[in-house]
């Protein structure tokens, strides 16, 4: 098996493990890291022949794009105070206690180099807190925050990590300089992702076609990454920043082509590359396996060392900074997202995995420093490194569900479901409201006039029948249940007309590019 085969074998386990996952009731990427772990057990699999220094602008740019489409920057907005408590706080304080322990327990470890596997270990992995709590059906309060989090830890993980190798390669630590590196990279990306998201929004109004402005967003997230990096910036915080404005501001109401299009397409881009990744993490079991060969006692006392520590401190944190959270929050904090129970802080300490953001920056941790010496205790750090993530991975993502059923934490469906009866109710009253602005510029018929004012009616009870009253509720039914009849009917008589048209397209004579362009209207007219 070469690289490619290696690369297609990964893309068909990112397609079927979605539908065994949910079958088994357990986590896609768990499942893909346990393939990677197997398919790295079989001798006739090589070893993974990707640059370190290009796992991280490959995988993380979409992934991240990918999960900041499913929020907005006003939920960001409203849930600052536990963000920050989390994605910065909270990487900072297991960064320094990762480092501590490590230097201790690991003979001949500098502290920069335990600085470094401390950030590279801090932060927990976005796509593994958002593909695994976002299919448990958890509250949605907690999937915010774990997304907000997931989002914004590694731009503090990866900048302190760059400090702590560039202080072990050099054998020089500037406090105040690492400071001035850590703002500068945060203001270079916030303008490199601005700009960007900002141009990308006037190249979208003129590329006109849906095709082209999907496959423009494709392009974004990536240039984004790497001009951010190339300014010495962050190139996560860039990708961030360029998605949440094309989410807040590049949203055009009535590009019902495109938002269809996109959706279904970054859910297809989601998929894979989330499983590519995982999948690529269980597969650096070979790199864990020759560093371990005749020391496999100590390395793995020491990576279990680092794994009860990063796993401890997160409830240790979790607990204050929930309790200080609630204290802070008022009754102006509306919108903020928080742990209400002591189970759903409990259940958001768990969900704490690390994943291929772990890996990646232990990969690119640099052979040798600047006096020609090898760097530090790599080996052992790739080591611990690959063993905090395949721990977290496997035994916190395989156990998550079993925890959040024993605990019983529920979404609030309830809650839900009423907002989603306020928008039912805004949708039709500004139909209406359009109707009446149309009525006062154009002579309409009173017949059709009363049926256009029926339709803005439908248009919220087929959103939440409950806004109907019983008997209008019961003739909605009936009507539902008649245009329902008169869908099927028509669906199989379109079914027919494309089967046709499909079967013109292999007879002598027929034009392909005609025969799609019909069956483009006949789909078209399907979807409508």
């Amino acid at each position: 098996m070469d690289q490619l085969a290696l690369l297609f074998a990964l893309l068909l386990g990112a397609v079927v493990s979605v539908p065994v996952g949910e079958r088994l009731r357990l986590p896609a990427p768990v499942l893909m890291t346990v393939l990677g772990i197997v398919l790295a057990l079989l001798e006739f699999v090589p070893n993974v022949d990707v640059p370190p220094d290009l796992i991280l602008p490959l995988l993380l740019p979409p992934l991240l794009y990918a999960a900041v489409r499913r929020t907005s920057w006003r939920q960001f907005a409203a849930n600052v105070r536990p963000i920050l408590l989390l994605a910065v706080a909270l990487v900072f304080v297991t960064t320094l206690c990762v480092a501590v322990v490590a230097h201790a327990v690991v003979p001949g470890l500098p502290l920069a180099a335990a600085v470094a596997l401390g950030a590279l270990v801090a932060p927990p992995d976005p796509v593994a807190a958002t593909a695994v709590a976002g299919k448990l059906g958890l509250p949605r309060r907690l999937v915010s925050i774990l997304e907000g989090e997931g989002l914004f830890n590694d731009v503090t993980a990866i900048v302190l990590y760059h400090v702590a190798v560039a202080a072990a390669v050099s054998g020089t630590f500037s406090p105040w300089r690492a400071g001035l590196d850590l703002v500068l990279s945060a203001v270079v990306a916030i303008a490199v992702g601005l700009v960007l998201g900002w141009g990308t929004d006037k190249l979208m109004g003129l590329l006109g076609d849906p095709a082209l402005q999907v496959a423009l967003t494709l392009l974004v997230p990536f240039a984004s990454y790497v001009l951010a990096e190339e300014l010495h910036g962050s190139g996560v915080l860039g990708v961030l920043v360029t998605a949440l404005f094309l989410v807040e501001y590049a949203t055009d109401a009535d590009d019902v082509m495109v938002r269809l299009a996109g959706h279904t397409f970054w859910d297809i881009v989601d998929t894979l590359v989330t499983g590519v990744a995982f999948g690529l993490v269980g597969l650096e079991l070979h790199n864990a396996v020759e560093t371990a060969a005749g020391h496999w006692g100590e390395l793995l006392t020491w990576a279990g060392v680092v794994v009860a520590v990063v796993v401890l401190v997160r409830l240790a944190w979790l607990l204050p900074a929930t309790w200080v959270t609630k204290r802070l929050h008022t009754a102006r904090d509306v919108g903020e997202d928080i742990p209400v129970s002591w189970r759903e802080t409990v259940v958001m300490w768990w969900s704490g995995m690390r994943g291929v953001a772990s890996v990646a920056l232990a990969l690119a941790i640099p052979l040798e420093t600047d006096a020609g010496d090898a760097f530090p205790a790599r080996g052992e750090i790739v080591f611990i490194a690959f063993g905090v993530v395949l721990a977290t991975l496997l035994v916190q993502g395989l156990t998550l569900p079993w925890l959040v059923n024993r605990l019983g934490v529920r979404g609030d469906s309830g809650r839900e479901k009423e907002f989603e009866r306020r928008l039912a109710v805004r949708a039709a009253r500004a139909a209406k409201r359009r109707l009446r602005e149309i009525e006062q510029v154009e002579d309409l018929p009173e017949e059709l006039s009363e049926q256009m004012l029926r339709r803005s009616f439908d248009i919220g009870v087929r959103i939440s029948p409950d806004l109907a009253e019983d008997e209008r509720r019961e003739a909605y039914r009936q009507r539902a249940r008649r245009l329902k009849r008169v869908r099927r009917i028509e669906g199989e008589m379109l079914s027919a007309a494309r089967h046709e048209v499909l079967t013109a397209r292999s007879e002598q004579g027929a034009d392909p590019e005609v025969v799609d362009r019909v069956l483009r209207h006949l789909d078209v007219r399907s979807l409508r």
